[in-house]
């Protein structure tokens, strides 16, 4: 089983060389082969920019913890692809995604299936099989496009939306709202988190279009914010989380309205409970405390500007930072995030070629005004760490898998 899964896992990853296609053609085609598993169950759509798979991570929690049955479908995955797809908190197994790409390998090479086309329709196949009450889907970029975009949701949730993936959704505020907007569907309540003019202008009218109800969440009134944890206040109730930071507070209380509107019937301690136990990995991860070492995905400039908020508010001096970026990625505008924030700050990439060449990355830095000394591997970032400034490693989920080696963080492969 070993050997047929990794030659499977192959084949799909293989999938990637077919790029991102515009369009849900293909996807309608491979679940129109696996008999439509989508059409039997019930969702709520995630797009966005920011804060969806965290989002995601808390709606997931709490209907679990009222006694759902929840899939939750998020990406790109941090150590496994397993992790993309996952039913009650536990991943896919590698049985599964075998049956799966043995079931319908013919058709995925007929259809010409992309990667996350493939990928998506496996999870919609696999929660039907699970017969999950409810599915919790992020989109994958964008959101009219996105092979997710298939479903007909019980509610539609945007979270903030920026700059991002500017080659594929526009180069303007308003065009990236209008791709993330595509997910909204006629008379399909929407909830969103507070969104800069233009963003909430376009999704204003977007939903008047469809005849969509549009409510919007309003940032928590109180939080405060440590290693520990979060406390924020919303509505006069105080909630806790484990996660760290005020936009994990203002994820938090969008999922609490988007609970609130799904269902009358889980309580207050669902809510309360179901926050608390929420885990999203490389989210302002504690790796170590002493000294203290933080892990962060966080990639365009709002995330990494969020990411920098909320170290400046726990710790009392600059951070040390350890950069890693995809080719992809507009570094000119990032550089306004991280210019003047960072003690020091060294670059790195990976060993599969994922990444920009770390002597690249840096002297785009420096061309950009910023200092950034090229390391060969993340293990050579430990020396230049002591106990006033905190180090912080962010920029890509491609290096979460040596960062968690390296710092011999346990990742839970069972639950989140």
């Amino acid at each position: 089983m070993t050997s047929d899964f990794q030659s499977l896992l192959q084949d799909l990853y293989s999938l990637q060389r077919l790029g991102i296609k515009t369009g849900l053609k293909h996807t309608h085609q491979l679940l129109e082969a696996c008999q439509n598993p989508h059409n039997h169950l019930k969702f709520i759509h995630l797009a966005g920019t920011n804060g969806k798979g965290s989002t995601a991570a808390f709606i997931d929690s709490i209907l679990r913890t009222s006694g759902l049955s929840v899939g939750l479908y998020t990406s790109p995955h941090l150590v496994r692809f397993n992790e993309r797809i996952r039913v009650n908190g536990i991943p896919i197994t590698n049985e599964k995604i075998v049956e799966f790409m043995q079931a319908y390998s013919a058709d995925i090479q007929r259809i010409e299936s992309t990667f996350f086309e493939t990928t998506s329709v496996m999870a919609f196949w696999y929660f039907e099989q699970e017969k999950v009450d409810i599915a919790v889907i992020e989109t994958g970029l964008g959101g009219r496009l996105d092979s997710t975009n298939v479903i007909t949701p019980e509610m539609v949730v945007i979270t903030p939306v920026s700059l991002d993936h500017l080659d594929l959704l526009g180069d303007d505020l308003k065009t990236v709202a209008q791709e993330k907007a595509g997910i909204i569907k006629e008379n399909i309540p929407v909830i969103t988190a507070k969104q800069k003019k233009p963003v909430y202008e376009v999704l204003d009218q977007k939903t008047a279009e469809m005849n969509a109800q549009l409510m919007l969440v309003d940032p928590p009134e109180k939080y405060t914010v440590s290693v520990e944890g979060t406390v924020f206040q919303q509505g006069g109730s105080h909630y806790q989380l484990s996660l760290m930071g005020e936009h994990q507070a203002q994820n938090a209380a969008l999922a609490i309205a988007v609970i609130n509107h799904f269902s009358e019937d889980i309580s207050e301690n669902h809510i309360r409970t179901g926050l608390y136990n929420a885990l999203w990995p490389g989210r302002f991860q504690v790796l170590s405390r002493d000294p203290y070492i933080i892990y962060d995905v966080a990639h365009n400039e709002d995330g990494i500007r969020t990411l920098l908020k909320t170290a400046n508010q726990i710790f009392k001096k600059k951070p040390i930072g350890l950069f890693a970026l995809k080719e992809d990625k507009e570094l000119d505008i990032i550089s306004n995030a991280i210019r003047g924030y960072f003690e020091k700050l060294f670059v790195v990439d990976d060993e599969k070629g994922l990444l920009m060449k770390s002597e690249v990355l840096s002297s785009n830095l420096s061309k950009l005004g910023i200092e950034a000394m090229p390391l060969k591997q993340i293990t050579d970032f430990a020396p230049y760490l002591h106990d006033d400034n905190p180090g912080i490693i962010f920029g890509s989920h491609y290096i979460a898998k040596p960062v968690f080696g390296h710092f011999q963080f346990s990742f839970d492969y069972g639950r989140i």
